[in-house]
């Protein structure tokens, strides 16, 4: 029996709303129904709620981008709490980039207001006839047709209109822009000008459902099951937060990365090719110049004491991008700079810009912009198809690729405006061979901001990750940074197993309670973590416990991928990490070696109790997640 099943669940969950919409865009028709209380303690919240809705309602092979797929918005029981970092949301759907299973996370104000207006889930199905956005005010919700109003606006214009039209600057609208429209499969969503629900192509699925937005306000109360002992460890929590665990955030940004990354040869350059830059080296790019330089103010999401979002400006003098005004981070510098070897500062700003406003994933924008790049400069695409050059260190004509490229304009809108694998594959169907070796991409969404030359714990971490290339879903990049194994070895593949497995399930429940990560370290211990749900919903919970049902998340995402067609070879890296060495810097000469990777795949395998060959987890480990109704839906599971 599942430990879930053994936890009593209380008469009156508090924390939740327990509200579910259900919105058949179709129709227009709006229905309401309440989650039930082994539900919330079976899921949790966002995460969780995403993966088994999306397991039990989805019809397995459809296209992402049809009206049969779902969308779904959730979040847990934290926001409006005074819990650090817990205004957070999610959306889940299957995704069009990977044609896997999609999620994006963001902060902001929407999670806080959608609770607030006393909603826990909104799941969207069918297609309307024309765009609408939709409103849930409290207890009035509707949707409101815009394709004359807002249908072709940017997010941030799509924001400001809704708030002036309901003259309340507090309404949280979370909107998709051009590229959504037109469904870029790296199509994002932006609320608070400034915040994305970013990968695996979560906007194109809005927009492929012509639903151009979705605001909320609200005036509704929460209340937690122990109150005292509640805002008593709430209180400590805070305290901690606004301390040295959280320090690096709040003084440089996430920027501040760029400098140790580059310490441990691990800041991807030029594509993949380098894991050091020398623009890192001798001041150029980093965490500090560009606070000391470009950075004028620093903003936190609703019950944030950190406030990670630094804001650049662009000066009015610059003679390109003048009062340009960017939300920065190390992904961006990463993405539009390092990997590009672009360190012109108001470059990436606009880049950042572009992608935020237009809608797609900034992120998946950039490593598409720098497979271009890299192309161009091998000639597998020219001067003649772009009608301009685009090397490495591009600046003004990166922008304009960049715009191309979301905007699905001209050679770069057809090619690369559906992210790297897709590209790759246009490529070489027009004869340029081997294009595809060039797109840094897993389960094509493409990767972020670590090399991962010599880090063979968080090669396989990275790989293994539900909707694909991701720092996020697994964490074991922390594994080789802090020298817990050998970081260029593949010694103790279980336990290295056991560890990626340990992450990943602890970063399942923070992605179902929603809160924020960079807050992992202010809680004394994963028993302290479960205390604040116990605290808030009032069903008994422990380390033991929540990690259990984080285990159960993570698998049963993995067997949703498993019925939409993955298989082991699908948690791979690029070929690039095992044929190409860096030549400078701590993984010079090094390449990730086959046997040795797949020895830590397979110990990863049998450590979350799946089969070592197949990565299928077995009908007794589905037994023991409470799973029992996958099994004999994912083929051989012993």
């Amino acid at each position: 029996m599942s430990r879930a099943k053994e936890i009593a669940v209380p008469d009156k969950l508090q924390g939740y709303s327990q509200v579910r919409l259900d919105v058949d865009l179709t129709n227009g028709t709006i229905k309401e129904s309440e989650l039930s209380k082994d539900f919330c303690r079976d899921w949790i919240g966002g995460y969780g709620f995403g993966a088994k809705v999306l397991w039990d309602e989805l019809k397995p092979g459809i296209d992402p981008l049809s009206p049969d797929n779902i969308f779904i918005y959730a979040h847990g029981p934290f926001p409006t709490t005074i819990l650090p970092t817990s205004s957070k949301y999610g959306v889940f759907a299957k995704s069009p980039l990977t044609g896997m299973f999609g999620m994006a996370i963001s902060s902001g104000s929407v999670g806080a207001q959608a609770r607030r207006a006393g909603i826990n889930m909104i799941v969207f199905k069918g297609k309307a006839p024309k765009p609408v956005y939709m409103v849930v005010d409290d207890d009035d919700r509707y949707l409101v047709p815009c394709g004359d109003t807002l249908w072709g606006k940017g997010t941030w214009d799509t924001e400001e209109i809704l708030r002036e039209e309901f003259q309340d600057q507090r309404l949280a609208v979370m909107a998709i822009g051009p590229a959504g429209e037109r469904m870029s499969r790296m199509g994002c969503i932006t609320n608070d000008r400034n915040r994305q629900a970013g990968r695996t192509g979560m906007g194109a699925v809005m927009g492929s459902k012509n639903l151009k937005a979705i605001a909320f306000r609200g005036t509704k109360s929460i209340k937690v099951a122990r109150p005292t002992e509640f805002y008593k460890l709430a209180k400590k929590l805070i305290k901690v937060a606004n301390g040295p665990s959280t320090s690096k955030y709040r003084d440089l940004g996430t920027p501040s990365g760029l400098t140790s990354y580059n310490k441990l040869g691990m800041m991807p350059t030029c594509n993949f090719r380098e894991g050091t830059w020398e623009k890192i080296d001798d001041g150029t790019f980093t965490g500090e110049t560009l606070n000391e330089d470009w950075v004028v103010k620093k903003v936190a999401c609703s019950q944030c004491p950190i406030a990670c979002d630094h804001i650049a400006k662009v000066p009015k003098t610059h003679p390109h991008w003048p009062n340009l005004f960017s939300s920065i981070d190390v992904e961006m510098c990463y993405s539009y700079g390092t990997n590009i070897g672009n360190s012109d500062w108001p470059t990436v700003f606009k880049c950042i810009q572009q992608c935020d406003d237009l809608g797609i994933d900034a992120i998946s924008g950039g490593v598409t912009c720098s497979m271009a790049c890299e192309l161009y400069e091998l000639g597998l695409i020219t001067k003649e198809d772009l009608g301009y050059e685009l090397p490495f260190g591009s600046t003004v004509n990166l922008v304009r690729f960049n715009e191309e490229m979301i905007l699905g304009k001209g050679f770069p809108g057809k090619i690369f405006g559906d992210g790297c694998k897709r590209a790759g594959e246009k490529l070489e169907e027009m004869g340029r061979k081997n294009a595809s070796y060039y797109g840094m991409q897993i389960k094509g969404l493409e990767m972020p901001a670590f090399d991962i030359h010599g880090m063979t714990s968080f090669a396989v971490g990275e790989s293994v990750s539900i909707r694909g290339a991701c720092h996020l879903r697994n964490g074991a990049y922390g594994l080789d940074a802090k020298g817990t194994y050998n970081r260029f070895a593949y010694e103790k593949p279980l336990e290295r197993g056991k560890e990626i497995k340990k992450i990943e399930d602890i970063y399942a429940i923070i992605d179902s309670y929603i809160i924020c990560k960079f807050t992992r370290g202010i809680y004394e211990s994963d028993d302290e973590m479960a205390k604040v749900y116990e605290l808030v919903a009032g069903i008994p919970a422990t380390e033991g416990s929540i990690s259990l049902r984080g285990d159960a998340i993570v698998t049963l995402s993995k067997c949703f991928n498993i019925r939409e067609g993955a298989t082991r070879a699908d948690d791979h890296p690029p070929q690039r990490f095992f044929k190409e060495a860096h030549t400078r810097g701590p993984a010079k000469g090094i390449t990730l070696d086959e046997k040795g990777y797949q020895a830590i795949l397979s110990g990863y395998y049998e450590a979350r109790g799946w089969n070592k060959e197949t990565g299928i987890p077995t009908n007794d480990t589905l037994k023991k997640l409470g799973l029992d109704f996958v099994i004999g839906k994912i083929g051989g599971t012993d």
